[in-house]
C-alpha cells in the first residue's frame, strides 16, 4: 500500500507489507514527555494512579496527542479453521467455528455481551472457514462480516506446513487491508479470534519464537482432559520437529505452524501501528499473532496494549517475551476478544486522567512541601 488521499491515505501496490512496515515508527517521545509533565502536576500524590498513568503516557506517545482519541471502538474477530484438528487436540468438532461465527453475527456470544458494555462494535472476518457461508450474505452486506478467506482451512501442521509462504503473506496483507479500511471509523482497536484447534498452532508459534518447550507453552484450550493434554503436547513437539520454523523470520513461522486468522491478526496489528493508533491485544491466540507482528516489525509493540493475562500458560510466556504487563488478570480463557473489550474502559480512564483531572495550579490546591 502507498499513501494517497483516497482511502485514509492508502491504496494497493505490489509491496503492501513492505510499505506498511516502513510506516511503523516508535512512539513519539516528545508527546510522552509532555504527558508526563502534566501527569506530574495533577492533584494527587505523585503517580498515585500508578499504571493508569503509565498507560496515559503510552497513549499520548502512540497517538501523538495530549487528548488521545479512544471513543470509537472496534473488536475485530478473525476466524479460521485448522487441519491439525484431525490430530485430536480439541474436544469440539470443526463445524463449531462456522456455528460460532453465526453466533457472533446474531449478537449471542460472550464478545457481543462485553462489547455492548464497552461501547465497541464487533466485526467478524472470515479468513478461511470450512463449510457453507452463503447464509451469511446479509451480514456481509451490512458490514458486520468481512469475508476474505485465503482458503477454507490450513493444512495439518503435524504433517507439514500450514500454508505456503505466499498464503502467509496474503493473510497478513488481508489484516493490513482491513485495518486501513476500518481506520477512518475507529480510534481504538481490539483483536479477537475464533478457530477450533487454534491453541495448538499458537503453542507452536510461542515455542518457536521464545525457545520455550512445548510442555511450557501448551495449555488446556477448550478444557481438555489430562490424556488429551498429553497428546496435544506430543503433537506440538511433532509440529516443531516436522516444520523446523525459523524464529528469525516471522513469515516463516506463520507459514509453517500458524493459521490464517493468526496471520490476519498480525496484519491488523501492523496496520493499526502504521496508523499510529492503539490496539488492545486479547488472549493466547491474539498474543501469538502479536509475536508474529513483532518479529516482522518490532516497533509495532509500541502500539500494543496487553489487555489481560489468560490462564493459558503459554500466554504468560508470550507476554514476557514481548515485555508486556497485562491490565487485567481474571482467569479468562475464552478468546473472541473478550479480555480486550473488558479493558477498553480502563483505556478510557487513562485518557480521562490525562485530559480531565486538574493540576494543583488549575485547582488552586497546595502541593506537598
Amino acid at each position: 500500500m502507498r499513501f494517497t488521499a483516497e482511502t485514509q491515505g492508502w491504496r494497493y501496490s505490489l509491496t503492501v507489507l513492505d510499505d506498511t512496515i516502513k510506516r511503523i515508527a516508535p512512539q513519539d517521545r516528545s508527546f510522552r514527555e509532555k504527558a508526563k509533565e502534566r501527569l506530574d502536576q495533577l492533584t494527587m500524590p505523585h503517580w498515585a494512579l500508578g499504571r493508569l498513568m503509565d498507560l496515559s503516557m503510552d497513549l499520548a506517545g502512540a497517538t501523538r496527542s495530549l487528548r488521545p482519541p479512544v471513543d470509537k471502538r472496534v473488536v475485530v474477530v478473525m476466524a479460521g479453521d485448522h487441519g491439525v484438528v484431525g490430530e485430536g487436540v480439541t474436544l469440539y468438532p470443526q463445524e463449531v467455528t462456522r456455528q460460532m461465527v453465526l453466533n457472533f453475527l446474531n449478537g449471542g456470544a460472550g464478545i457481543n455481551a462485553i462489547a455492548r458494555v464497552s461501547g465497541a462494535q464487533v466485526i467478524v472476518v472470515n479468513m478461511g472457514i470450512v463449510g457453507d457461508l452463503t447464509e451469511l450474505g446479509e451480514a456481509i452486506t451490512l458490514g458486520s462480516l468481512i469475508s476474505q478467506p485465503v482458503r477454507s482451512c490450513t493444512d495439518n501442521i503435524a504433517a507439514g506446513p500450514a500454508m505456503s509462504r505466499g498464503e502467509a503473506i496474503q493473510s497478513i496483507e488481508t489484516g493490513i487491508d482491513i485495518a486501513f479500511k476500518l481506520g477512518p471509523s475507529f480510534d481504538l482497536f481490539a483483536t479477537g479470534d475464533m478457530g477450533i484447534g487454534n491453541t495448538t498452532p499458537s503453542s507452536a508459534i510461542v515455542a518457536a519464537f521464545t525457545g520455550a518447550s512445548p510442555a511450557e507453552v501448551t495449555g488446556h484450550g477448550t478444557g481438555i482432559d489430562k490424556e488429551t493434554f498429553s497428546r496435544k503436547v506430543s503433537v506440538v513437539e511433532k509440529i516443531l520437529a516436522t516444520n523446523n520454523p525459523d524464529r528469525s523470520d516471522g513469515i516463516d513461522v506463520l507459514s509453517k505452524v500458524g493459521g490464517f486468522e493468526i496471520g490476519g491478526l498480525a496484519g491488523l496489528i501492523l496496520g493499526v501501528a502504521a496508523m499510529q493508533k492503539p490496539v488492545l491485544i486479547d488472549g493466547f491466540i491474539s498474543t501469538a499473532a502479536a509475536l508474529v507482528a513483532h518479529r516482522i516489525a518490532p516497533d509495532c509493540a509500541d502500539y500494543m496494549i496487553a489487555s489481560h493475562r489468560s490462564v493459558e500458560q503459554g500466554h504468560r510466556v508470550a507476554l514476557d517475551h514481548l515485555g508486556k504487563r497485562p491490565l487485567l488478570d481474571l482467569d479468562l480463557r475464552l478468546g473472541e476478544g473478550t479480555g480486550a473489550a473488558l479493558a477498553m474502559p480502563i483505556v478510557e480512564a487513562a485518557v480521562r486522567i490525562l485530559t480531565e483531572m486538574a493540576t494543583f495550579e488549575e485547582a488552586s490546591v497546595s502541593q506537598a512541601e
